[in-house]
């Protein structure tokens, strides 16, 4: 889930910077201190915006850097677990897919695809059902909903994010499409 946040953080300004232009140094320090980081334990910051000096900055004794307030609106993605995700099958794996939602990626493990036994072609990238023939490859979209997460706060790509399928309204995109057809037709057959 993507959110909009005020936030207001203390930015360090070294010494050699403090001749360069204030306002320009500091949207630049603040975009490297805050972009790209996870934000307590859940939170993603993908991008900051609106970055303002607030009041005179603080001399440390000792360091010789300035410490500098700003306020700025910051867009935070937060995957919340039993959330329902939409993304783009981006790898193919021998024990599932790695599908990208957002700025992350999560994994889709086999026993998560699909109710079907599922064989796995290495050389075309792919996963297939061998009862329904129904088949999972790079670039497909898909739904799925997160059932596990733990957010790496050092390196936010190396997340682990547990997704599934196995569900009624989850799956790739066609998939859902030939359900929604099949059971249309159902419904006008026992219509009649």
């Amino acid at each position: 889930m993507y959110l909009m946040a005020k936030r207001e953080k203390v930015v360090r300004i070294p010494p050699d910077r403090l001749a360069e232009d204030l306002d320009a140094t500091v949207v630049e320090l603040a975009k490297e201190s805050f972009e790209g980081k996870v934000e307590g334990s859940d939170s993603l910051t993908v991008l900051i915006r609106n970055i303002h000096r607030e009041g005179p900055g603080r001399i440390v004794h000792g360091d010789g850097a300035v410490y500098q307030k700003v306020t700025f609106e910051s867009l935070i993605f937060r995957p919340v677990l039993q959330e329902v995700v939409e993304g783009t099958v981006v790898e193919v794996l021998k024990f599932g897919a790695f599908v990208r939602f957002g700025p992350l990626d999560g994994l889709l493990h086999i026993s998560q695809i699909m109710d079907d036994r599922i064989d796995v072609d290495d050389t075309n990238q792919r996963l297939l059902g061998k009862d329904t023939k129904r088949d999972l490859r790079v670039g497909d979209k898909v739904r799925a909903r997160i059932v596990a997460l733990s957010i790496n706060e050092r390196n936010p790509r190396e997340s682990k994010i547990g997704l599934t399928m196995r569900q009624a309204g989850l799956g790739k995109f066609e998939w859902l499409e030939e359900d929604r057809k099949k059971k249309g037709e159902k419904e006008k057959g026992a219509a009649a």
